[in-house]
């Protein structure tokens, strides 16, 4: 008797680990709300589950979905603010995870000053008093052009040519302010290195990873033509990004 129940008992053993491991590694969904510190919502905020791989952005309410399980690693990121690192527990599973990101900190050089006041008033006479001649002299060149022209001495003498008066018109194609080295230079400035390290691209390869997107067809006529990337430029090639990203770590060949 005892040998003939000993298989059930190892094969209910087998059953209940087996149905512990599925639990223990079912994927769910993880639920959750970004926020400034004044309670704000944040849109576009990059949320990457590091084990996955996977990213997701959040919507104009600040909420995002990604999928993920007790354990894994979230990482919030979004330009400007300090980046955020969320560890998955099983109340994040069961309830939705608030998350706050903060501004970040402009530190401002300090200014060295090399001399200062000696306290000798000939010394620091000579240092901070401008000589009496410059003095002059910028007194009547501000004097100069506080004063009004006097408009004969540019009217036209007699016998000379007058251009006449209108709208005007254009020569030629008017110049861009910026070209793409310009624009590459500022997202690499304004992004910054740890946002294209999360996407597991090397420092190397961020120029040429760049590149890449905006020959992908990123929209950016605007930005050239006035040498200007708004906030609103920037979340949007953060968001195009997003669809160039998976095929340019595919092989040369699938491209």
């Amino acid at each position: 008797m005892l040998y003939k129940k000993q298989p059930v008992k190892l094969k209910l053993f087998f059953f209940f680990s087996f149905i512990f491991f599925i639990h223990t590694n079912a994927q769910s969904y993880i639920f959750g709300k970004v926020t400034t510190e004044g309670g704000s919502e944040i849109q576009d905020v990059n949320i990457i589950n590091i084990r996955t791989d996977e990213t997701v952005m959040s919507n104009t309410d600040g909420h995002f979905m990604i999928a993920g399980r007790v354990g894994d690693e979230l990482r919030f990121i979004r330009s400007g603010y300090e980046r955020v690192t969320k560890i998955i527990s099983q109340e994040n599973v069961q309830s939705p995870l608030a998350v706050t990101l903060v501004r970040a900190t402009i530190h401002i050089p300090e200014v060295e000053v090399k001399q200062g006041i000696t306290g000798n008033l000939k010394i620091d006479s000579k240092m901070y008093n401008k000589p009496k001649k410059v003095e002059k002299l910028s007194k009547e060149i501000d004097l100069y052009i506080a004063q009004k022209s006097d408009p004969r001495i540019l009217a036209a003498k007699a016998g000379e040519f007058v251009q006449p008066k209108g709208e005007g018109f254009y020569i030629g194609k008017v110049k861009d302010q910026w070209d793409d080295i310009d624009l590459t230079k500022y997202l690499k400035a304004s992004l910054g290195d740890n946002y294209f390290a999360n996407l597991k691209i090397d420092k190397p390869q961020i120029d040429h990873f760049i590149a890449y997107v905006l020959a992908g067809g990123f929209e950016r006529r605007k930005i050239l033509k006035y040498g200007f990337c708004s906030d609103a430029d920037l979340n949007r090639f953060q968001r195009f990004v997003l669809t160039r990203i998976a095929s340019y770590r595919a092989p040369q060949t699938q491209r």
